[in-house]
């Protein structure tokens, strides 16, 4: 296991893409996340605005960036053939989607960490100028120290780690970075749609607890939460569910198909 995980580290750190879209992944996070607490108000009490969720708002643009680092860190093997080298130098296939699985959670928590700490950052500065105030209902700073908050934050960074696992698994089975990518992103923005065209509201409601990023961004709501179609926590096991099933799939796959 210790050659493999050296050897996906290598891998991983010396695609110079791959340390770029990461970078990329942090700073449009961040970015996003502090342009809405710039433009986002809340003109009097009862506004009815969620600071922690407005201030990571960024992650569900992130996450696009995250998936791809995983789809690519297999895809670009498949369709360059370098698997079958990597294949013949470690020969145990599952030992080496371990390897590939523990380093992109490692590299995702990183990247995962800066940006929701740039994004509460943001927010901790810009909201209280437009009206995030203890007049309005809310704590003068927006901290990890409030118990709500910190579940926002921590929840956002694991979210992002099961997506990249997520994207992991799929591309994994399918040994396509452009198929791989595109189910990744169905799952994650077509599925809720496709859940929001339903009429009736118990299905709608259903839909939205077992699509990946409906259930799972429900960890960074920190006002109404009794309202919401899943529970916070629920919804980050509803993902780990949907990323440990495409990783068993991918493993299975791989172990039964010539590479």
């Amino acid at each position: 296991m210790k050659n493999a995980l050296h050897a996906e580290w290598t891998k991983l750190r010396t695609e110079t893409s791959n340390i770029w879209l990461l970078v990329g992944a942090v700073v449009l996070t961040v970015a996003i996340g502090a342009g809405i607490a710039s433009t986002t108000r809340c003109p009097s009490a009862g506004c009815g605005q969620d600071a922690a969720r407005l201030s990571l708002t960024g992650i569900m643009a992130g996450q696009v960036v995250i998936a791809i680092v995983a789809v690519l860190a297999v895809g670009t093997e498949y369709s360059t053939g370098m698997i079958r080298t990597t294949f013949c130098a470690l020969p145990r296939r599952t030992e080496v989607l371990a390897a590939r699985a523990v380093v992109l959670t490692g590299v995702t928590v990183v990247a995962g960490t800066a940006s929701v700490l740039g994004s509460v950052l943001a927010g901790r500065l810009l909201l209280p100028g437009n009206g995030f105030t203890v007049q309005h209902g809310y704590a003068a700073l927006l901290s990890l120290a409030n118990g709500p908050v910190l579940r926002a934050a921590a929840g956002s960074v694991i979210y992002l780690t099961l997506i990249a696992l997520l994207g992991l698994g799929i591309v994994t089975a399918v040994r396509s970075s452009a198929a791989a990518t595109g189910i990744v992103l169905a799952l994650l923005f077509v599925f809720p749609v496709v859940a929001h065209v339903v009429s009736n509201p118990a299905w709608q409601r259903h839909l939205d607890q077992i699509a990946p990023m409906s259930a799972g961004l429900a960890v960074q709501a920190t006002i109404d939460v009794s309202k919401l179609p899943i529970a916070p926590w629920a919804g980050i096991g509803v993902v780990a569910i949907w990323a440990a099933a495409a990783l068993v799939t991918g493993g299975l796959l791989l172990r039964l198909r010539d590479a």
